[in-house]
């Protein structure tokens, strides 16, 4: 029988709760965690999103996204506008608080990434980061 370090899929799995522990740990003080950091992070890749859009793109169920967006929102770190294409629909952006947070976290994302990684060599990290970016890519669009 196989041991249960031998299922890529579980290895994967206790990685990504080991990252989330590690990013979480650095974004403490902040008060946030890593669910508001990826909200921020999309949204600073793009000029706003329909909440839906949200939960569709960040795999969160769409309650939790309205809770993340309210947290947010009371930081003064993203807003609720009316969207330009249905006046019904509101989308969330990024503010410029929420710009200097990202830009003030991007040191503590590298170091929980860097103590994740660390026994790997950078080209080791680099072909692991191009793998799992291509299953993303196909994966979850």
């Amino acid at each position: 029988m196989r041991g249960l370090h031998a299922d890529t899929g579980y290895l994967l799995y206790r990685l990504g709760l080991r990252s989330g522990q590690l990013f979480n740990a650095f974004l403490q003080e902040s008060g946030l965690r890593l669910r508001h950091y990826a909200v921020l992070r999309f949204l600073a890749t793009s000029d706003g999103a329909l909440q839906r859009a949200l939960s569709t793109r960040l795999g969160y169920d769409p309650s939790a996204i309205v809770g993340l967006v309210d947290d947010l929102e009371k930081l003064g770190f993203a807003e609720r506008r009316p969207s330009p294409d249905d006046r019904r629909s509101r989308i969330v952006v990024l503010t410029e608080d929420g710009r200097a947070f990202l830009r003030d976290t991007d040191d503590a994302g590298l170091r929980a990434t860097n103590e994740l990684f660390q026994p790997l060599e950078p080209a080791e990290r680099e072909t692991l980061h191009a793998l799992l970016l291509r299953i993303a890519e196909d994966g979850l669009g």
